[in-house]
């Protein structure tokens, strides 16, 4: 692995709740009046070896990581902005985690973004490129990339998508299964098929930038991007960030299906006032964020593996937007289980949250470590990453199914890192 030395540019897509929280909680641990909890990559240890070899070490023991030091931030918003006023404005943290660093959160304005209010029909900013062609769209946001990186003395650049959820753009093999169709429609200004965030993944595949995709857009979830991913052998990673609701889901569901009980049902429901939630409340935003949700517990307990327990449950998922609670999501799960004889029971949990708490610390693992591969010479779709992600990607062409079992995707995260580090990957997924 190639040593991470020099700067590490961070382009977030999107200043908001998220984007704003990640910031100032590096900025405020870098002074030492922050800890940045919740964070794999600043916490969490694993084991190396066996026997008297056998010892835990945190993830920058073992591979080389970007410093928080070593971090410089920058974004796109079609807001203006700057990421102190987007922090007060989020109401997220409070004015003494923020203004210790104020100046160094001033000094981040956004670039402007590109845009398509077909998307994201209820945002209304005005800090947008006046481009329409998404050809062109993506040779700007190339440009922004490069500037950036030269102003800046970086060495390299993380590109990571922050922002809101755009509707639901249906995988067409017509323009997303080969690249030559996905520019050829970018050229063409495909404005149905070729969404917005798809110019950003492209712009920083092209530059050599690994992307991440924290929403569930497509974007990078089509076979076009896995090409261009593989031909410039930069790393890819998504989708949707793994936070409240669907960690609770990808974690509980395993204690059912380890302990053979039957599901019923699972009715799952949300209520939260940010942006995000203002966003999803749109119908066809919501369908996006949808089938992100639903896909969770399918491939954790699965009908045709258990048809005694697993073959007819029915699962919802709901999103309301409540504008008092702001950053603060509660999440409501209903689940009916059954026992011995077919006896029925239920589980009720209530997840008071703060979305872009739990949001900041997966922002920060995502980067390090999708450096982290892309300065080990891995490529594309980076599985091992899943364990942050509620919809990771996976090969769907080829019939491959997503690991969502949280523990299962921990053992891939804790192996991938061993691989990194130059050790053998000794734990087996069963």
């Amino acid at each position: 692995m190639k040593q991470a030395t020099g700067k590490l540019g961070v382009l977030c897509v999107g200043l908001g709740a998220v984007t704003s929280t990640f910031i100032t909680g590096v900025l405020m641990a870098r002074k030492g009046l922050a800890k940045p909890v919740g964070a794999m990559t600043q916490y969490d240890k694993i084991r190396v070896g066996f026997g008297d070899a056998e010892k835990y070490l945190k993830y920058d023991e073992i591979i080389s990581l970007a410093s928080l030091d070593d971090l410089v931030f920058g974004a796109w918003d079609v807001y203006p902005e700057n990421a102190f006023e987007s922090a007060v404005n989020a109401d997220v943290l409070r004015a003494k985690d923020i203004m210790p660093v104020a100046d160094e959160l001033k000094a981040i304005k956004p670039m402007s973004a590109v845009f398509d209010k077909r998307f994201a029909n209820r945002l209304d900013g005005d800090n947008v490129k006046p481009l329409n062609n998404r050809w062109e769209m993506m040779e700007a946001i190339r440009e922004d990339i490069r500037r950036f990186k030269k102003e800046n003395g970086c060495e390299r650049v993380v590109v990571l998508w922050a922002a809101s959820t755009e509707v639901y753009v249906p995988v067409d093999p017509a323009v997303h299964h080969r690249l030559s169709d996905l520019e050829a429609a970018m050229k063409a200004n495909d404005t149905e098929r070729i969404a917005p965030s798809m110019c950003y993944a492209y712009a920083a595949l092209a530059e050599g930038a690994p992307f991440v995709m924290g929403a569930p857009n497509t974007t990078v979830d089509i076979p076009a991007m896995w090409e261009l991913a593989e031909q410039k052998q930069i790393p890819i990673a998504g989708k949707d960030f793994k936070t409240g609701q669907t960690l609770i889901k990808s974690g509980f569901a395993p204690i059912i299906g380890t302990r053979c009980l039957g599901l019923n049902g699972w009715f799952s429901t949300n209520i939260l006032g940010n942006r995000d939630g203002y966003v999803l409340d749109e119908p066809a935003n919501f369908r996006t964020k949808e089938v992100s949700k639903l896909s969770t517990l399918e491939s954790i307990l699965v009908g045709e593996e258990q048809p005694d327990l697993y073959a007819d449950y029915y699962h919802k998922v709901r999103i309301n937007y409540y504008p008092p609670r702001g950053d603060d999501k509660e999440g409501w799960d209903n689940i009916d289980i059954f026992g011995w004889m077919g006896y029925p029971m239920q589980i009720k949990i209530n997840f008071l949250c703060r979305d872009s708490i739990l949001a900041a610390p997966l922002c920060l693992d995502l980067v390090l470590l999708i450096d982290a591969a892309a300065r080990d010479g891995r490529y594309g779709t980076q599985r091992f990453l899943s364990f942050f992600l509620k919809s990771p990607q996976h090969d769907y062409l080829q019939g491959e199914v997503p690991v969502n079992h949280l523990f299962k995707q921990y053992v891939m995260l804790k192996n991938a890192i061993r691989e990194m580090g130059g050790y053998e990957p000794d734990e087996a997924m069963d």
